[in-house]
């Protein structure tokens, strides 16, 4: 449940989620307990997710709204505007935390750029909080510089069970800086791995649901998305294990996998 200033740590992204099925899918999620929506302007579920929330019946100040701004919107003067169409499509008057999406693809567009216009969102009431996706520690350093330490809530990028990213959550985990996971359950990859199928049947949970725990037991948010009404409650019920420290031990272990998220415009990874 969402407590005060605090993002909840389990929310529920919104890629692929679009027209009636997206929209009873949000809707599924939010009666299932998440309090917590992500969307962005290049997942075009920005509709579909203030329609859910409104049809919901639960209050605007209950449920927390992340969106992200399209690296086609990041030129000089273009961030606030895209931030004002994304309140417009979401029926808000303002979104709980607006993120950069990406990097400027291959650097066309200088950081200080959109970073200035990302804090001027702010400044101006569009998003309460700001933060970044898919930065590496370099540009999570150099943004600092740009709009001030403390700045970036969170930094959202690919992180799971085999995709471990440890340089880059340590950085964040010692700055302060929210993590954030997507792919958190690896795009149904996790099935067949041996510690997390045997620390599942050790709690009754599913290979995916001790992702979930493993994540959040570290203090991250996830964000899991599913259009099934069955995984969504799934993946929801993820907050009631508790994992051992040995648990905890065990899965940080497991061999790092590879990228799966890795355009070739993208930032110089760590």
């Amino acid at each position: 449940m969402r407590t005060g200033d605090e993002m909840p740590r389990l929310g529920f992204g919104t890629y692929g989620r679009t027209g009636p099925e997206g929209v009873a899918a949000i809707l599924e999620a939010l009666e299932s307990g998440y309090r917590h929506l992500d969307t962005a302007q290049s997942y075009d579920t920005e509709a579909e997710v203030g329609e859910a929330v409104r049809k919901s019946g639960i209050g605007r100040d209950a449920v927390w709204l992340t969106t992200k701004v399209a690296t086609g919107n990041l030129g000089r003067g273009a961030v606030v505007p895209s931030l004002e169409r994304s309140l417009e499509a979401l029926g808000v008057d303002q979104v709980d935390l607006a993120l950069i999406h990406w990097p400027s693809p291959n650097g066309e567009t200088p950081l200080e750029v959109y970073m200035e216009q990302i804090a001027e969102a702010k400044a101006h009431g569009l998003a309460a909080r700001i933060g970044v996706s898919n930065f590496p520690v370099a540009l999570l350093k150099q943004s600092a510089e740009i709009i001030g330490a403390g700045e970036i809530y969170t930094n959202q990028f690919e992180c799971n069970p085999l995709f471990q990213n440890r340089i880059l959550t340590e950085y964040c985990d010692a700055t302060g800086i929210i993590v954030t996971c997507y792919q958190p359950i690896a795009a149904g990859r996790l099935s067949g791995e041996p510690t997390l199928r045997r620390i599942g049947a050790a709690h009754g949970a599913t290979p995916e649901q001790v992702a979930l725990a493993w994540e959040l037991a570290r203090g991250w948010a996830a964000i899991p998305t599913s259009g099934r009404a069955e995984r969504i409650q799934s993946n929801h019920a993820a907050r009631d294990i508790a994992l051992t420290q040995q648990d905890l031990d065990n899965i940080a272990a497991i061999p790092g996998g590879t990228r799966q998220i890795n355009p070739d415009w993208g930032p110089d990874w760590d």
